[in-house]
């Protein structure tokens, strides 16, 4: 009898929670998402403290309910994340239901991380995306050890493998994938150049991971970043402290995406001068298969590769042919950036004859910024990491939901 009991109450508890729904997510999408991925996420507190283990998001779509990946960050708050994925670039209505006790679950790969041999690489599956060096690197062997460094991505992969990053090039061995030093920064009333390590000014290097996580929706590490003046004989001194937080979010077949959140603050307490200069900032030296004749310069202002340079933007697409495939990068800033929309850096076409690709939103390009001990200073920024070709009209979009996530409504029941 104890028995039979035993298994009916399980029964009906298992039942109870495989119908328990807690809330209804309805996300509005102002303009269609021409079938692009729309991350989104709510505060989970709000809603419910059940065990995250408990719960389950599923798409409802009619009288089908279908299982979606999701992911629970533990920051402050915590905080649900998933993506909006539709291939009918029609529709602007998604509605989710939150549930507990549901044991069915999104059968979506999560992604990984591993942290070997200094480097930091993220990948969906076997599809490797992107690599962060954390230990220096050293330049090929004969050409001075001033060039080595770390904390810079590469390679960034596209989501068919191609390398679209390049390191070290001979040309300018200070090149490394995507980095961010400045060039011209004011500092106790010397000038120091972070950018050009040959100059022997300054230099930027990683310190520490403060976080790294994984998941079915984002991988995503914290580093932070120390931007050092060299003062000779061995004497050096801490110029600005930055983190780094970058978050890359499920692929799909043909594209992904990266945020970029950089903090930035004074290591002392003086003041930090940003001087006005044409390069400096969040750049991006391309693989060495660009040239003039195979790649292309779209920028949100209707600029291309003859005229984009000086100009500013919201964004800005770089494109061309590569391993006998076809792919590039939006690389997007984000509204409340200083100075935005941002000045752009293009190396033109006459480039070293072949017209060797160089991208960069140099913040600084065309006004000074002074940063003040005691306060953050952030810059964000998304790169969309593509195949085949991408048209401004998606990159408009694209840059439009980056800039204003799609707001959720919730009906709790």
């Amino acid at each position: 009898m104890r028995y039979a009991f035993a298994v009916f109450l399980s029964f009906f508890i298992f039942t109870t929670l495989r119908a328990q729904r807690l809330a209804t997510l309805e996300v509005t999408l102002p303009d269609p998402s021409v079938g692009m991925q729309v991350p989104v996420q709510i505060d989970l507190d709000g809603i419910t403290f059940a065990h995250d283990s408990l719960l389950n998001l599923v798409v409802v779509n009619g009288n089908k309910r279908t299982p979606v990946p999701y992911q629970i960050d533990h920051a402050d708050r915590r905080t649900l994340h998933w993506i909006i994925e539709s291939s009918d670039s029609k529709v602007k209505q998604h509605v989710f239901e939150l549930m507990m006790g549901d044991p069915r679950k999104s059968a979506s790969t999560h992604l990984t991380a591993a942290s070997t041999n200094g480097s930091h690489t993220i990948q969906h599956g076997n599809k490797k995306l992107m690599r962060y060096q954390y230990e220096t690197l050293y330049p090929p062997k004969g050409v001075d050890s001033v060039f080595a460094r770390s904390a810079f991505i590469h390679p960034l992969w596209s989501p068919h493998g191609q390398v679209l990053t390049r390191i070290q090039p001979p040309d300018h061995y200070h090149h490394y994938g995507i980095w961010n030093p400045w060039t011209r920064v004011l500092f106790r009333g010397d000038t120091i150049d972070f950018w050009n390590l040959y100059e022997r000014q300054g230099t930027v290097r990683f310190a520490n991971f403060l976080s790294r996580i994984n998941g079915p929706v984002f991988s995503e590490y914290q580093a932070l970043h120390e931007h050092v003046a060299l003062k000779g004989k061995g004497a050096e001194e801490i110029v600005l402290h930055e983190v780094q937080s970058v978050r890359v979010y499920r692929p799909s077949q043909n594209y992904y995406l990266i945020d970029f959140d950089i903090q930035m603050s004074c290591a002392s307490e003086d003041p930090v001068l940003l001087l006005e200069y044409r390069y400096g900032g969040f750049g991006w030296r391309t693989t060495e298969q660009w040239h003039k004749g195979n790649s292309e310069v779209i920028t949100s202002e209707g600029k291309t590769r003859k005229d984009a340079d000086g100009s500013t933007a919201r964004w800005c697409i770089v494109q061309g042919e590569v391993d006998q495939d076809y792919a590039g990068v939006v690389m997007m800033s984000y509204p409340a950036n200083y100075n935005h929309p941002e000045p752009l850096r293009i190396w033109p076409e006459s480039m070293y004859n072949r017209g060797d690709m160089f991208a960069n939103f140099a913040t600084t390009k065309n006004t000074d910024w002074k940063l003040n001990p005691g306060q953050r200073y952030i810059l964000k920024y998304r790169l969309l990491v593509f195949n085949d070709k991408f048209t401004k009209e998606k990159a408009e979009r694209a840059w439009q939901y980056y800039s204003s996530p799609p707001k959720v409504s919730i009906r709790t029941h």
